[in-house]
């Protein structure tokens, strides 16, 4: 059984001391999906929804929030971020999928950003829709990938995606 490292020895929720750990190279990508009415998801491809353009808000929103991690989540450590990437891609007939990847050079990995950048972008999508479908279902929200860091590297298995 692995150590709680967010637990001190009494037991008590601390912020993992990380100032020891190499700077290296840490990348990592999630992804989450949203299923949408039809008339949601038509209104988002064709550009009338009446808030705007949906995927751009949302690719903003994801980049937003894999830069505010740490004040969302309360033992993440702020990581000086190098690139995120949001990727949404429309699937027929009602889906939409997002997918981040974010890379740091860093002491720490990069995972709950990428995750929490996955679900801002989801949420963003739901916002932006909800006077048009009220039933938007948020689903399969994961990580696909990590690289970097003394754990090395990790690739969901195909058949879990």
């Amino acid at each position: 059984m692995s150590e709680l490292t967010h637990l001190d020895d009494a037991g008590h929720a601390h912020m993992v001391d990380v100032g020891d750990k190499a700077i290296t190279r840490r990348e990592a990508v999630a992804q989450g999906r949203i299923t949408l009415s039809t008339t949601a998801f038509d209104a988002i491809l064709d550009g009338t929804v009446p808030k705007g353009d949906v995927l751009a808000v949302a690719r903003i929103a994801g980049i937003a929030a894999a830069k505010r991690t740490s004040d969302l989540v309360p033992l993440c450590h702020p990581i000086p971020l190098t690139s995120v990437k949001v990727e949404i891609h429309p699937e027929p007939p009602r889906t939409v999928r997002v997918q981040v990847r974010v890379r740091c050079d860093w002491r720490t990995g990069v995972e709950m950003e990428a995750l929490t950048a996955t679900s801002a972008a989801l949420l963003t999508i739901y916002d932006m829709v909800k006077a048009l479908d009220k039933g938007p279902e948020l689903h399969g929200i994961h990580l696909l990938e990590k690289r970097g860091g003394r754990s090395g590297e990790y690739i969901r298995p195909a058949e879990e995606t």
